[in-house]
């Protein structure tokens, strides 16, 4: 995101990428003008938290007609970086980290798992969803083809030891895929996701949040 917006509220810029999305899908389909109110029904945020997102940004819109969509693309594509591509490198070719790699961020034109990481010799030197597979012991010297952030999927007692091998050769930002919660300098960033925790939180809210 460009130095200039880096003064939004977290909450709003954890909403772009997802307002970005929306609107590849209404270009695609030919359409020019989206209101509010049918992007909330879209990303299921509320009009207002929407049009205050916006606001951060200055007049993105017009009272009566909406939000131009081509426009808003262009916007969006600006304010997130999407004509610089980021290489991700993902650590831990399990269950997981497989499905990664099939995935691929294919949504994303901007972000691409260029590399994996893993100890197995079955899947050291082998391509998975044509990403090649290194031993974690080469990381620092594939990293130096500039790999800015990692995908962490490994077992929860080599996280920590991992992340520090991560932060030694150069990564800027780690998605956290183990309950681990891993200890880094300052600059560096880490997004912790842990599944089970999410799992509980919905379980919880079913039962006592109900809608």
């Amino acid at each position: 995101m460009n130095s200039d917006q880096t003064k939004i509220p977290r909450a709003t810029a954890k909403r772009l990428p997802l307002y970005y999305r929306f609107l590849q899908n209404l270009s695609a389909s030919g359409k020019h003008r989206v209101s509010s109110a049918e992007l909330s029904e879209a990303v299921k945020v509320d009009s207002a938290t929407i049009r205050r997102d916006f606001s951060y940004f200055g007049a993105l819109g017009k009272k009566g007609y909406g939000y131009n969509v081509d426009y808003l693309l262009t916007f969006f594509r600006k304010t997130l970086d999407q004509d610089e591509v980021t290489k991700v490198a993902l650590i831990g070719v399990g269950n997981l980290g497989t499905a990664f790699l099939h995935y691929n961020f294919t949504k994303n034109n901007n972000t691409k798992i260029v590399m994996a990481f893993d100890t197995d010799p079955k899947k050291v030197g082998t391509k998975i969803g044509g990403v090649p597979v290194y031993h974690i012991e080469s990381f620092e010297e594939a990293a130096a083809s500039g790999v800015t952030v990692a995908i962490l999927t490994v077992p929860l007692p080599a996280a920590q030891g991992i992340a520090d091998q991560l932060v030694h050769s150069g990564i800027k930002g780690i998605l956290n895929f183990t309950p681990a919660r891993l200890t880094v300098p300052e600059h560096i960033r880490v997004h912790h996701i842990d599944l089970a925790v999410e799992l509980q939180a919905l379980v919880y809210f079913l039962k006592h949040y109900p809608l």
